[in-house]
């Protein structure tokens, strides 16, 4: 098989109905499967794939291992040279495979790229999961080329050009499998949110390259697993970050960078609080209670890619302050960055 797509389905039985048939209709590149891993669905997820798509092959998992390790299971039990991970939640368009396959086949450094993504309820704007290409700044900030923080830029054509960026969107994301297993794969302990960023810092740090390919155009709903502006999302997403920002920075960033975080991250919990958001503000600090006991393990798990590391600083990483930037520069929008 040359190419697996990948799709993790928890409780999803209405994106399935909703979006499986046209990535059943435009997936058809010679050599594809199309894979749904259930991870563990409480709905009829299962009976209803069995019963209406035939031709997808399902994995069924005994419970919800989450996005991470979820996937992490089913890879191991898919044989392709390349990966797609798609979300459920996905509205693919016609030949949407063949730029990012044709991406692959040109250049075997890249390890992974990803498509256009656009928001699926408002389909002239970029999606915040991805848009189109997606960067960290110099304290771990994750951005993308179309979406800063929560500005959502509409597209003008201004990001069409094929890239190379920091991290391709693990909602549509197409992954050389032999980079993947030589980064490590995801890592499971992320369960949810960054995985794809710590994924594609490691895969930078072997030697690969990733990607945006718009001529690949997909529309993401977004928050179909776990709904936007929750405190579960707030701590998954304050944890993992600082989860990869230990497993990837090079040691003499390390201590600086954290610590810094640890003075930001602090003062945003306090403007939760100040704001009468107190879930959120526990949140923050149950994710750095997290990150403190986790800090042996991800020791461990920094080590794995010694003798493999590349050295040399990676372009893709901006050197400013993208919260900078945003809330005293009055940056809003990509274009307007220095690089």
């Amino acid at each position: 098989m040359k190419i697996a797509v990948v799709i993790l389905n928890w409780n999803g039985r209405h994106y399935l109905q909703q979006f499986l048939p046209s990535i059943c209709r435009y997936s058809d590149v010679p050599g594809t499967e199309i894979i749904v891993a259930d991870n563990g669905s409480t709905d009829d997820s299962a009976a209803f794939l069995r019963d209406s798509f035939p031709m997808v092959r399902v994995i069924e998992f005994d419970h919800n291992y989450g996005f991470a390790m979820g996937y992490c299971k089913a890879l191991e039990m898919v044989q392709a040279a390349y990966y797609v991970l798609l979300n459920s939640d996905v509205e693919v368009t016609e030949n949407w495979l063949v730029p990012l396959l044709d991406a692959m086949e040109t250049n075997p450094e890249l390890g992974a790229c990803m498509p256009k993504l656009m928001a699926f309820d408002r389909k002239e704007y970029f999606e915040y999961a991805g848009a189109s290409g997606g960067y960290i700044d110099r304290f771990g900030y994750p951005f993308c080329r179309g979406r800063i923080l929560n500005v959502l830029e509409k597209d003008t054509g201004n990001y069409d050009d094929y890239r190379n960026i920091f991290w391709a969107s693990g909602a549509s994301m197409f992954v050389r499998a032999s980079a993947y297993k030589k980064a490590g794969g995801l890592d499971g302990e992320f369960f949810a949110h960054m995985e794809e960023i710590d994924l594609c810092w490691r895969m930078h740090r072997v030697g690969y390259s990733i990607a945006v390919v718009p001529a690949s155009l997909v529309y993401h709903v977004g928050g179909g697993t776990l709904p936007n502006n929750t405190p579960r999302k707030l701590y998954l997403n304050y944890r993992n970050n600082l989860f990869l920002l230990f497993k990837n920075l090079p040691v003499f960033q390390l201590v600086p960078v954290v610590l810094i975080r640890m003075v930001l991250d602090g003062m945003s919990a306090l403007v939760y609080l100040s704001s009468g958001s107190g879930s959120f503000f526990i949140a923050v600090i149950r994710a750095h209670l997290a990150f403190y006991r986790r800090i042996p393990l991800l020791i461990k798990l920094r080590s794995q890619l010694k003798g493999k590391i590349r050295t040399g600083k990676i372009d893709e990483i901006y050197p400013g302050s993208i919260i900078f930037d945003f809330f005293v520069r009055q940056r809003r929008y990509f274009r307007e960055l220095e690089w």
